[in-house]
């Protein structure tokens, strides 16, 4: 019988889909869904609205791309282990 061997580790975000609604935005933001539509009304996060109506709808990788721009310390796994981090 061959070991069970631990799961690998997905790149952030892969287990969602491209277009996400609040909900789904939220949950990879791992924020309340409160405070990401009030950080969309002060325009702080990137956003899509369709014309005329409420519905949000958020672009997975233009989130991930923002979300890695934000200033303050890479604590994620990956930074740690760069070499310049020494």
């Amino acid at each position: 019988m061959e070991p069970a061997r631990p799961p690998t580790a997905s790149p952030l975000g892969a287990d969602f889909p491209p277009v996400l609604t609040a909900a789904m935005a939220a949950e990879l933001l791992q924020v309340n869904v409160e405070y990401l539509r009030r950080m969309v009304r002060e325009g702080r996060v990137p956003c899509h609205r369709f014309p005329g109506g409420r519905e949000l709808r958020f672009l997975r990788d233009e989130l991930l791309t923002w979300l890695a721009s934000l200033p303050g310390d890479d604590q994620s796994s990956n930074a740690a282990m760069t070499p310049d981090r020494a």
